[in-house]
């Protein structure tokens, strides 16, 4: 009898248990990182006797946790990945809508162009040249608006990146503490600090890539990709953020012990505020200040090529910053450094670190790629289109960091404010003496150099005999001379000339000033096929070539980073649903498990009224 009233006890308690833990089940349905719970049961082990034995009813081993190691870290890597695609995704479309509220720079720089082309269709209108000063402006607006836009987003990742550590930090001190708790139940812990703890570590994977190993007591170490420890047992270890050694301005996100860890880590948001910010964002400044010098230099050089209103060399129409040279904090020595632009063609778009061994100077890209430096015979050093100037003394380990462009864009400015400071006439030209008998011809002369002091006192070109030509100047005093072959180009003075035709001997030309200067619109013309012209990437390409290629690049970005995103919410749902799968909650399954536990909970109280019955019975016999 006692037998029989245990084992329906203990049914009646199984079956308790398990209807409160599907009760907990659909509780928790809509509980974020819940695992569902079932009970496990086994059958009590009975005593021997006699010639036979019969159960002693059922005991509840424990409640368990409906959990896989594998789909639980699978899921974890899955939303580091989405939440990588998701904040990039954010950052290109943020960049794409940047260069279009910006205004059309394409248009902007055609219509500065085409205005030369007016100017020199257009000989003394006054408002031409007005109206070309208008697009130079408008140009330099667009240039300006587009690059503060940039600046505005640099800004705000660094903000991001800032705000990020610090949900990092508290998260991991919140799963430090939860370890704590965990080790503290010892061998009974409680479901629901498991499932805080996973839960914890997966808001950890959506800010960075990490990786958590569980422990035999089953608090979860975790690490950074870099490798640094985030939490270890009950202690945390907090990443922090300072400023980058050159930049003050640019956040950079350093380890527990100080260093500086940005350029390793990798996954979820901060990966991407880091990557996009060093990949994207760096390199579309870059680009962009490099057109507003290709445009800067390329139209001062040719307007010192022509000859203005006033008779005179003309003056530079634009401005730009000179290189950006940041020297680190943690340089030792006195040196300092200077730099300029010397030939925009060989520009690169990347940014240098130039450093100091104690006895020479290197430089290379801060991707860490050498750059050659050629030392120059004034004491400057010549690398990448840049002259770079020394002064001071350095101490060994003294780095700079060197930005050509980056500040471009912003710093571009117009200079020029007199329409009649515009050179649209040659500086030079050609004239044919009346005794020529050769059918040789001069149809322009080139400057080649506009610094030159004797550029507009006037030559002679002449052709003592047919395969010889000198050049003197008003004196008569020889400035060059040789043999003489068609085709070949003769230069003196600054300038340069190729005589088409075949001249004779004792042919000559005059090189003087332009005298036509109010007129002629030669060099307008020459202004505006610069539109065309190749000024970057080695003379191959055009400034409004270099914007099409950044346009194309950002719009590839944005696309690419679109087509990540649908492709990681797509594998992150796959990722969940198949974890869900064993650790989710089934409505269907827990109200057939509510009737079943219901139907066992019944059964078992029968089983005790039964004993009941029969023990009352029992009783009434013996006293009867």
């Amino acid at each position: 009898m006692s037998n029989l009233l245990s084992i329906g006890t203990s049914g009646l308690n199984a079956a308790e248990v398990a209807l409160t833990t599907v009760g907990n089940n659909i509780s928790n349905v809509n509980t974020t990182g819940y695992s569902r719970q079932t009970v496990l049961q086994t059958e009590a082990i009975s005593q021997a006797g006699g010639n036979y034995t019969i159960g002693s009813g059922v005991n509840v081993q424990a409640v368990q946790r409906a959990y896989s190691d594998f789909l639980t870290s699978a899921l974890w890597s899955s939303n580091s990945n989405l939440q990588r695609a998701t904040t990039y995704n954010s950052l290109a479309t943020t960049l794409n809508s940047s260069l279009s509220a910006s205004g059309n720079l394409q248009s902007a720089l055609d219509d500065f162009y085409g205005a030369f082309s007016t100017v020199a269709n257009t000989p003394g209108v006054a408002s031409s040249r007005q109206s070309l000063l208008g697009s130079a402006s408008q140009a330099v607006t667009v240039f300006n608006t587009l690059g503060q836009q940039l600046a505005a987003q640099q800004t705000q990742v660094n903000s991001q990146i800032s705000t990020t550590v610090d949900s990092i930090n508290n998260v991991s001190a919140n799963l430090a503490s939860v370890n704590a708790q965990i080790h503290a139940a010892g061998n009974n812990v409680p479901n629901d600090l498991l499932d805080q703890r996973d839960n914890l570590v997966q808001t950890l994977s959506g800010y960075l890539g990490v990786s958590a190993y569980t422990q035999s007591d089953g608090t979860v170490s975790v690490y950074t990709s870099s490798g640094a420890a985030l939490v270890s047992g009950d202690k945390s270890f907090a990443l922090k953020t300072g400023n980058n050694q050159y930049d003050a301005s640019r956040t950079e996100v350093l380890d527990s012990t100080g260093t500086v860890v940005s350029s390793k880590l990798s996954g979820g948001s901060l990966g991407a505020l880091l990557d996009y910010r060093g990949n994207v964002l760096d390199t579309v400044q870059n680009q962009l200040g490099e057109a507003a010098v290709a445009l800067s230099t390329s139209v001062n050089t040719q307007q010192s090529k022509g000859l203005d209103q006033y008779g005179k060399l003309g003056g530079p129409m634009f401005s730009v910053p000179s290189p950006t040279v940041l020297p680190s904090n943690l340089n030792k020595g006195t040196a300092s450094v200077s730099a300029s632009i010397s030939d925009v063609s060989q520009l690169t778009g990347s940014d240098y670190v130039l450093s100091y061994d104690g006895s020479n100077w290197s430089m290379a890209t801060t991707a860490g790629q050498n750059v050659p430096m050629t030392a120059n015979p004034d004491g400057t050093y010549s690398a990448d289109g840049m002259t770079l100037t020394l002064s001071g003394a350095a101490q060994a380990g003294d780095t700079f960091q060197l930005r050509p462009t980056r500040d471009a864009s912003t710093g571009l400015a117009v200079t020029m404010t007199d329409p009649n400071g515009i050179a649209a006439a040659a500086a030079l030209n050609a004239t044919a003496a009346k005794a020529n008998t050769g059918d040789g011809a001069i149809g322009s002369v080139t400057v080649t150099d506009p610094t030159n002091a004797a550029l507009l006192s006037g030559a002679t070109v002449s052709f003592p005999t047919a395969g010889s030509y000198q050049v003197t100047d008003g004196s008569g005093n020889v400035l060059a001379s040789g043999s003489y072959a068609p085709g070949q180009t003769i230069s003196a003075n600054g300038w340069s000339v190729t005589p088409s035709g075949t001249p004779k001997a004792s042919d000559s030309f005059s090189i003087g000033a332009n005298t036509n200067g109010l007129n002629d619109t030669s060099n307008a013309l020459a202004l505006a096929g610069l539109a065309d012209k190749g000024v970057l990437a080695g003379g191959t390409q055009s400034v409004i070539d270099a914007y099409g290629t950044l346009t194309t690049s950002i719009g590839t970005v944005g696309s690419q980073a679109a087509s990540n995103f649908t492709t990681q919410t797509s594998l992150y749902n796959q990722a969940m649903s198949a974890q869900q799968s064993v650790s989710g909650v089934n409505l269907d399954e827990e109200a057939a498990n509510m009737v079943k536990y219901q139907q066992a909970y019944q059964a078992s109280a029968q089983v005790i009224s039964t004993a009941q019955t029969i023990f009352s019975s029992l009783l009434t016999a013996i006293q009867g």
